[in-house]
């Protein structure tokens, strides 16, 4: 409970403060899978992410960097139905020199048609769009959208997913009708009840088509924890940059907060 009240105080302290400088979010680590809220059922999670060691040169004039910044992202979602669900994203920044800043807002859907069955385990796949705006302050491209596809097979020791992700600058200097591509996987097995753990890989490859060369490109490896022992439910994870132009090392947090 003292976790809980610490995490929900930090969210409060993040809510009130008023933006300041400008930043690229990274608002969101995940790999997506055959999560899917009950029709009717609320749910809320808080992202929390941080770069101990990360990018220090700015992409755009006025970018506030990745290295020492903190983002924390209430994730708040609710079941439409049996194959649909909706979410609404605060993401929110700590900067590395102190600022806080709440960037904008993004909303979702979710539609998972393929569903394992709840004991047995199967396969999944969906997709999930997401409209976003962004203060240019930042990102420097401030309305954007992303369709992510989920894939995977899941039972009750083993999970897999892949989520091959496109997303579209709307607006801003980088608007165009080639979407950025990345893909992301997750692979994880059951080593007591209620914990799992395996590597997550997250690749972003610049526009589709026309990939970076691997230098620019993002790719990240991480060893990821997901522990689901009532009432503690959250993913932990430490990454390494395993390119030049990833952050070196990023700590993140999915809690499962009750609503």
């Amino acid at each position: 409970m003292l976790l809980k009240r610490q995490l929900l105080s930090t969210l409060a302290l993040f809510a009130l403060a008023g933006p300041r400088l400008a930043a690229v979010m990274i608002d969101e680590i995940q790999v997506y899978t055959d999560d899917i809220n009950q029709v009717g059922k609320f749910g809320l999670e808080l992202h929390l992410n941080a770069t101990p060691k990360g990018r220090t040169v700015a992409d755009f004039s006025g970018e506030i960097t990745p290295h020492h910044g903190i983002r924390a992202t209430p994730e708040f979602s609710y079941g439409l139905s049996h194959d649909f669900e909706a979410g609404l994203y605060l993401p929110l920044q700590y900067s590395g020199d102190g600022g806080f800043g709440v960037a904008g807002l993004k909303s979702r859907l979710k539609w998972l048609p393929i569903q394992p069955d709840e004991k047995k385990g199967g396969w999944f796949a969906g997709a999930n769009g997401e409209l976003g705006w962004l203060s240019h302050r930042y990102e420097e491209g401030h309305w954007g959208f992303e369709l992510r596809t989920m894939l995977g097979y899941r039972d009750p020791e083993w999970l897999l997913a892949v989520n091959p992700v496109f997303g579209w600058t709307l607006a801003g200097p980088g608007r165009s009708s080639r979407p950025e591509a990345e893909l992301q996987f997750k692979g994880s097995r059951e080593i007591a009840k209620g914990i799992s753990v395996g590597p997550e890989y997250y690749a972003s490859f610049g526009p589709l088509g026309r990939a970076s060369a691997f230098a620019d490109q993002d790719h990240a490896l991480f060893l990821a924890f997901d522990i689901d022992r009532h009432p503690w439910i959250f993913n932990f994870g430490v990454g390494r940059g395993v390119s030049h132009a990833a952050d070196r090392w990023t700590v993140k947090f999915i809690f499962e907060l009750p609503w």
